[in-house]
């Protein structure tokens, strides 16, 4: 009774779950243009997923797994899979697992099938994201177990929280469920103290699991936009990718249920009001118009529906910097970033683009 008392009067004041109010960028957040303005670009339809192999970086496109030197230059696709790759993750012995469709399958870094390895006898439909844990096991992230990966936007817009982390053997093939009821898991990353970081994207926070499952808590709350997938960087700390930002309009409509299912029913998806990975494609798209352009021009602080936006935290979740692309840019949908080479590597994946940052030396 009081949690219900207490919600009536949030929704009433405009406060608490009920506020519209959303964290400015500003501090270690402050907008930039590094990540627009880097020099090197590789264009890639869709790029997604991105880890380190010793053989050079790994990233997918489609159902096609790439391979890039660190140093830059050209890449090349070395396996195609028979669906398209939703996650990717590497063992400390050079085992890629690529999730596909509905299940995981296990290569070397030449891409030829790695044997004695097994998903085992699971649907493993909506894999998000995977880690490798020191003694072999796989932790995969389901976002969601109502809505398919492609439509991540109901999923937000319906409140989901189906979303759940799953262990697994691959020597064994044994499949034990580890966590459930999270709002749409996107990253994993392990902690120097066996503790596991998972991006909560629809609660715009990262928690910390214990080795049991149990949630310890969060480690960084009211992001500014929605957590993708997370790399441990050469500081110790971590690099965290935000695949979309969020807005005062888009908080407001996911505080009006009847409304959500009106736009969701009659309003083609493209053209709800949601986040998104790409943006300025079509007149038709929200927020279009004099909220964005002043004497013909779009300002970078405009408003937008996408963004690219790559944030450095220390090893105690602290923001330290940033990498942005702005409205107007168009190096948006962030999905993976790690750190290779003395630069900063990017997956655009509304942008269709490999994006590296060259990061200043230790101490400069």
């Amino acid at each position: 009774m009081a949690n219900a008392l207490r919600n009536f009067v949030d929704r009433f004041l405009g406060r608490g779950e009920a506020a519209v109010t959303v964290p400015p960028l500003d501090g270690a957040l402050k907008p930039n243009s590094l990540l627009e303005d880097a020099a090197f670009g590789l264009r890639v339809p869709a790029a997604d997923n991105l880890v380190a192999t010793g053989e050079g970086l790994v990233y997918s496109s489609g159902a096609d797994l790439h391979r890039q030197p660190p140093c830059g230059g050209p890449g090349m696709a070395f396996r195609t899979l028979g669906a398209p790759v939703s996650a990717l993750a590497v063992s400390s012995a050079g085992i890629l697992a690529a999730a596909t469709g509905r299940t995981i399958v296990f290569t070397d870094t030449a891409g030829r099938d790695a044997a004695g390895l097994s998903a085992g006898n699971h649907d493993w439909t909506g894999i998000t994201a995977m880690d490798f844990a020191h003694d072999g096991t796989l932790f995969v992230a389901i976002g969601s177990s109502k809505n398919a990966l492609d439509e991540w936007q109901r999923d937000l817009l319906d409140g989901g929280q189906t979303g759940s982390i799953w262990r697994l053997d691959p020597a064994t093939g044994r499949v034990d469920r580890f966590a459930e009821r999270l709002a749409y898991p996107n990253g994993i990353a392990f902690a120097p103290d066996g503790n596991i970081i998972v991006s909560e994207a629809w609660q715009k926070r990262l928690v910390q699991l214990t080795p049991t499952g149990r949630i310890a808590g969060q480690v960084i709350e009211d992001l500014p936009g929605y957590p993708a997938r997370i790399s441990r960087s050469a500081r110790g700390g971590y690099w965290l990718s935000i695949f979309a930002p969020r807005s005062q309009l888009i908080e407001f409509v996911l505080r009006e249920p009847a409304y959500r299912r009106a736009m969701m029913a009659e309003v083609e998806k493209e053209f709800w009001i949601a986040p998104a990975l790409r943006s300025g494609y079509s007149f038709r798209e929200p927020m279009q118009g004099g909220a964005l352009k002043q004497m013909g021009i779009l300002k970078p602080w405009a408003p937008t529906r996408s963004y690219g936006l790559v944030v450095e935290l220390s090893a105690d979740f602290v923001p330290l910097r940033s990498f942005h692309s702005r409205a107007g840019g168009r190096r948006h949908g962030i999905t993976s970033a790690l750190e290779a080479g003395g630069k900063l590597w990017a997956t655009a994946k509304g942008g269709d683009e490999l994006v590296a940052v060259a990061l200043p030396a230790e101490g400069k």
